[in-house]
């Protein structure tokens, strides 16, 4: 079921693509049949060959800009959600091992998930110096 759905997204995406260079061929056809009246074979081919090129200049910057990662606002931490995501954020595989041990002890003792939960929204002041 699975495999069969895979090939024929390949498929659709194959047919996908085939449609598109047969378009991008019929355009630049288009246009050279468009030009070469006015500036001969030799001048339709040269602005056949600019639109590719402002074409393709055009699409690696969209596909660059959309490479690089957007700049994200640092707020404070206020909340205690922000805290836990932020923490989670910074050390993944420390917050992975204290959710197994809470998750541990709450079901020998439920008690611990209130003190753990507790723990995550009072937080620990910064030592003063």
């Amino acid at each position: 079921m699975i495999l069969r759905r895979i090939l024929f997204f390949l498929a659709s995406a194959t047919a996908l693509a085939v449609s598109a260079g047969v378009i991008v061929v019929a355009l630049a056809f288009a246009l050279y049949a468009l030009v070469k009246p006015y500036l001969g074979a030799s001048g339709g081919a040269a602005i056949v060959a600019a639109a590719a090129a402002v074409l393709i200049g055009g699409l690696g910057l969209a596909i660059g800009a959309a490479a690089r990662p957007r700049r994200r606002h640092r707020r404070d931490a206020d909340t205690p959600l922000d805290r836990m995501v932020d923490f989670i954020r910074d050390k993944p595989v420390t917050s992975m091992a204290a959710a197994i041990a809470a998750g541990l002890m709450a079901v020998r003792n439920p008690g611990y998930l209130g003190a753990a939960i507790r723990s995550f929204i009072e937080g620990r002041e910064r030592p003063r110096r």
